[in-house]
This record gives C-alpha cells, structure tokens and sequence, in this order.
C-alpha cells in the first residue's frame, strides 16, 4: 500500500514524520511531499527526512498564493497519475485535498483551526475522513459534508511530544524566555497588528529572550534572533517561559510543561489550547496588558506533566485506525 502525505508548514512536516514512521512499521510505502518555506526544508534535514520538494510558499498576495496553488496541485497530478496512491493523508493541503478528490484517492486530514476559513472552505468538503480533537465542538466541522468524523481525546502535537527528546541542546544564559512572532502572512492575520516583538523587548528586564521571527531575521536590540533555522521544540523544552498568540509552539511547550503564555490576537476562540488548560498543562491565555505580570509569577515554575500527556489520545493510533477498518478493510 502506498501512502501519501503533503507537509505546507513546519508542523506538517513533523505530523507527517510521525504519521510515516508508524505506517512503516506496517509495510507500507509512504511518499512524503512539502514545499519550500521557511521551516519545512530545514525541518526536514534536521528529523533525517527525504521529502520530495514541490511549489512553495508565497504569500504576498492573494494571487501569488492561488498562482503556486494551481502550480502544486499541477505538479501532484504529473507525479501520480500514471501511479495512483492508495491513500493521500494531509493536514488539509489545499493541493492534497483538491488532487485527490479529482483522481478519486481516499483523503484523511486533520485539523485544529475552524478559524482558518481560507484553508478551510477549499479543503474540508472534499475529506473523507476527519480526525479533530474533542476539544473542536462538533458543529464546527458538521457542516461541511465531510463523510466521516473521528474524534479523539487529545491534540494534533501529541503525535510528535509524546515520545520526544531534546536533540538539540542550546547554550543560551537562564532564565531563557523564547516568544514566538504572530504569523503575520497567514490569511487570517489580515489587518491584524503584531505586537509580539515589543512584547519581547519588555520581558527582557527578566532575562534572556529569543525571538522567534518567521521572515525577518534581521538583528534586533537587545533581543537573541537566530539567524538560521532553530529546532523549536528542543528549544522550548530548555526554556523557562515561552510567549506565543496561541500556535503550535505553544502547545508544544506546555505539553514539555514549559510555562506557557498565550496572548490571543484575533477574535477567534482557540480551543485546543483551553482544552489543555483545562488539563492541567502550564498554558494560560492572557492580555497584552498582563504579560509582565503572569511572567514574573511563572517564569522558571516548569511543571512535570508526563502524566497529563500520557492521558492523552495520539492521532496517530486514529490515523493507523482509518487506514485499517475504513480503506483497507472496506
């Protein structure tokens, strides 16, 4: 059986590496995709990944992200349409999702973002089967015509925490406090103000702070921006604070019970992480007006949560399931 799975950022690439070492183990030959940008390629290197390299990302404007659109799902047809996957799994890939309706392979794709319509509308009608986390209401994705709906006790980023160790050990004084830049080019994020960067600028009267800029790597005073790709989630691990708008590497650092703080920057409720709040993990969602003060109270106060993160549901064993029962067994 072959297996396909399209990685679009940083965290496709590592779902994707968990999801294929799982499949192997059972024989099946898994085709790995990705496009280039900033944490996809590096990412890649850095977990022994030979991903095949197709289109990348361009988000300058509306019509340079449909433009290599088009050129991907292009590109994926070229590919395999002389040897079809059995399977195609994606963390809803526009590209996936839209070549694999079109040539009839059976598509699994995950999800934790409602927000997301623009990634949303072009991808979900066309799943087969969606794995979310119960902590997505249900009315959120029953909409969308998708034919079966799995849901599981847990987040997307157990599947690579769960068994993870820092490969990556970083010299940097303590206390270390990372803040991660709100993805100002995501579709979302339109007309939406960044203040992440003099948020870092003020946590630096607590100690040292990197800044984790998605494009700009320029030198900023006073803060530590790393010049090259960072194995984040190593980094996070060795932190003592970690300030993000509520994406993946928040979640990755309050399930390695690094304390965690959320600033939201859009309206939209962010489930997955008040579902981990709930849990117990290290994650609390502040205002901007707070930072200072909830750091002082945590910073340095890591929580030991194996426990928490072994109560957990990977989606893996659900993906594992699908391919099962559903296609195989079909």
């Amino acid at each position: 059986m072959k297996i396909w799975y399209d990685a679009c950022t940083g965290k496709h690439v590592r779902y994707g590496v968990a999801i294929a070492k799982r499949l192997r183990k059972l024989n099946y030959k898994v085709v790995l995709t990705t496009r280039k940008h900033p944490d996809t390629l590096p990412l890649a290197k850095l977990l022994g990944e030979k991903f095949i390299v197709v289109g990348k990302y361009n988000p300058v404007s509306k019509f340079s992200r449909l433009e290599e659109s088009f050129k991907r799902q292009l590109s994926f047809f070229k590919m395999f349409k002389d040897n079809l996957p059995d399977v195609a799994i994606s963390h809803r890939s526009v590209e996936l999702c839209r070549t694999a309706f079109g040539l009839g392979i059976p598509n699994i794709a995950t999800h934790d973002t409602p927000h997301a319509e623009a990634v949303n509308k072009p991808t979900m009608p066309l799943i087969d089967f969606l794995v979310v986390s119960k902590a997505i209401p249900k009315h959120h994705v029953a909409n969308y015509g998708i034919k079966k709906i799995f849901q599981f006790d847990g987040v997307d980023e157990v599947a690579w925490i769960k068994d993870f160790k820092p490969t990556t050990k970083y010299r940097y004084d303590s206390p270390l406090i990372v803040v991660r830049q709100f993805e100002v080019m995501a579709a979302y994020a339109e007309g939406k103000t960044d203040p992440m960067e003099e948020i870092a600028k003020k946590l630096t009267s607590l100690g040292k702070v990197i800044f984790l800029s998605r494009y700009d790597k320029s030198p900023k005073k006073n803060l530590i921006v790393p010049k090259r790709f960072i194995d984040s989630v190593s980094l996070v691990a060795q932190a003592d604070l970690v300030v993000g708008a509520g994406g993946t590497i928040t979640r990755e650092a309050a399930l390695q019970g690094t304390p965690t703080l959320i600033v939201p920057l859009t309206d939209e409720k962010l489930y997955v992480n008040d579902y981990l709040s709930r849990k117990g993990f290290p994650l609390f969602t502040v205002r901007i007006s707070e930072v200072l003060e909830y750091a002082k109270k945590l910073l340095g106060r890591k929580q030991d949560v194996k426990h928490l993160l072994t109560s957990l549901e990977d989606p893996v064993d659900v993906i594992e399931k699908i391919i099962r029962e559903e296609i195989i067994g079909r």
